[in-house]
């Protein structure tokens, strides 16, 4: 297990990031940022969870407040959330999942998902990205 979580499959050599793709395409609008699926599991009981939660909230909306985040929640069964965010690049997303309370208070870990948004909704449009 990592400091951000377990990986949910073994990670492939071969794979490319973003910042790869992004380099080796000189018609994608290198301007864009990652998107990056943000998955937290709690490791604590329920009690636990609930007293770290307002601090977690108002980190939530300090990072939609300055774009980061596009959507958030928790999942259901509610074992977590999931974040959808905007990133220059993994590092700077590892260091701002670090400073989560949930992550402070040891009561999750998060699994972060880098992924090339080729489709989007059209509300989303201006955060699509070409394939190389």
């Amino acid at each position: 297990s990592s400091a951000f979580g377990r990986p949910i499959l073994a990670t492939r050599p071969s794979c490319r990031t973003i910042t790869d793709l992004r380099s080796e395409s000189t018609t994608q609008d290198t301007s864009l940022p990652g998107m990056f699926v943000l998955e937290i599991t709690y490791t604590a009981s329920a009690d636990r969870v609930e007293a770290a939660l307002p601090e977690h909230l108002v980190w939530v909306d300090d990072h939609f407040a300055n774009g980061t985040f596009l959507a958030s929640g928790p999942k259901n069964p509610r074992d977590g959330g999931v974040i959808l965010a905007l990133g220059d690049d993994r590092a700077k997303i590892e260091e701002m999942v670090a400073s989560d309370p949930f992550i402070v208070a040891g009561v999750g870990e998060y699994t972060i998902t880098e992924f090339l948004a080729t489709r989007t909704a059209p509300a989303l449009a201006d955060y699509r990205q070409q394939r190389p």
